[in-house]
């Protein structure tokens, strides 16, 4: 009995798996991780190169899987002939600070591989990320798969391309206030009936 509760919980080998999907419904945020492997030492190569890449992933597992994906792509190594170094989860200095951010992407549609750039604001990076791949599944059905982060940068106000980031770096931007309903100060100056039909909108 306690096995097949062990398997419903995911505690088996498989497991993980299951717990990053139960993250990913429940809205988990991506956090960075500066992922650092190499290739196994050999006797052709006893000193192997190191490898640093910067992995926007929900958790670590994740961070690796994505790491050994990139590496097969961009050199001949695999997990079979290499290890990871170190994993190190890498925090914004200044994350109260709102910032425009610049993303560099590639995605596979249903018809191609397309490149593509992004502007976003928000106070991390992992969050510029988190809601560039939001933005990626709204507008072109991209799957987190399927969507490869190429680079992602601080833009200065002066440099920003986009219209729609443009509008709200204005120094004198101002949001009206169409609807506001009055309320009483406290609650034992509220009334249940008033003699005329508030005005709600200016």
């Amino acid at each position: 009995m306690r096995g097949i509760f062990e398997w419903m919980l995911g505690l088996d080998g498989l497991g993980w798996m299951r717990r990053v999907k139960i993250q990913q419904r429940r809205g988990q945020t991506l956090h960075e991780y500066q992922v650092i492997g190499r290739r196994l030492p050999s006797e052709q190569e006893p000193t192997p190169k190191l490898f640093r890449m910067r992995i926007f992933a929900p958790n670590e597992i994740v961070a690796k899987s994505r790491y050994w994906y990139f590496l097969s792509k961009l050199h001949k190594a695999k997990r079979a002939n290499g290890e990871i170094v170190s994993v190190n989860e890498i925090f914004e200095s200044d994350a109260l600070k709102v910032k425009n951010f610049g993303i560099w992407l590639r995605y596979d549609s249903r018809s191609g591989t397309h490149n593509m750039y992004k502007e976003y604001r928000e106070t991390t990076r992992a969050a510029a990320v988190e809601t560039c791949y939001q933005d990626m599944a709204a507008r072109h059905r991209a799957r987190f798969s399927s969507v490869q982060i190429i680079r992602v940068a601080t833009v200065k106000a002066s440099d920003v391309r986009r219209p729609y980031i443009q509008q709200l770096i204005q120094p004198n931007l101002k949001f009206p206030l169409p609807h506001r309903v009055q309320r009483p100060a406290t609650k034992a100056a509220r009334s249940l009936l008033i003699a005329q039909r508030p005005s709600t909108f200016y």
